[in-house]
């Protein structure tokens, strides 16, 4: 509709006052700038603003990050001093009671040590049969006899020194006995063995 075609008088709608203010139904067409400036505004205010939020939080950080790199820097200093002249000394120490314990002789088992079998538990050739089984196991020197006074609680391999401890365990195994005990008053001259029953 054209302004010729309207039928109405003009009221104080139609008497601007500015050059921006309504006229009748018709509005003054707004700028390309007017349009525009709350997009630009988010484009670049947002941006600045993220980026002051993530420097400020980064700066309350970097505090605390040297204080890391100084304490882990610490130890490791004080770990490397102590390996230079104290850790080779104390290496050295311990190496040597090392060798000199490999150099220890270790007790070996001797086979011509006189070996005493006694028959303890009353079984006829009991003793005897021990004994060859003990010279079947490579023993030179084995007697058979019969156990006078108190006997022990079970069957026992007697020894009368420590370097006889290898030959004494040696005699149980062959011939199964678990108990094997340190007694010079009982192994007499080198190794007996008591038998309460038969192994």
């Amino acid at each position: 509709m054209s302004k010729a075609d309207y039928p109405y008088a003009d009221d104080e709608f139609d008497a601007p006052t500015g050059p921006d203010v309504p006229r009748g139904v018709h509005r003054a067409p707004r700028s390309a700038w007017s349009r525009w400036w709350p997009f630009l505004v988010v484009i670049l205010v947002v941006p600045a603003i993220a980026y002051g939020l993530v420097t400020f939080a980064s700066r309350d950080n970097s505090p605390s990050t040297p204080t890391s790199s100084t304490t882990s820097k610490a130890p490791s200093a004080s770990a490397s001093k102590p390996s230079t002249s104290p850790s080779a000394e104390s290496s050295s120490e311990p190496s040597e009671p090392a060798e000199s314990a490999s150099e220890e002789p270790t007790a070996e088992v001797a086979l011509a040590t006189p070996v005493t079998v006694f028959n303890a538990a009353g079984i006829s050739g009991l003793a005897a049969s021990t004994v060859t089984d003990l010279k079947g196991a490579g023993f030179t020197n084995v007697t058979a006899a019969n156990y006078v006074g108190t006997k022990p609680g079970e069957s026992t391999v007697y020894y009368a020194s420590d370097d006889l401890k290898a030959t004494a365990d040696l005699v149980a195994r062959t011939i199964g006995i678990d108990t094997v005990t340190l007694s010079e008053s009982d192994a007499e001259d080198g190794v007996s063995a008591v038998l309460i029953t038969q192994p």
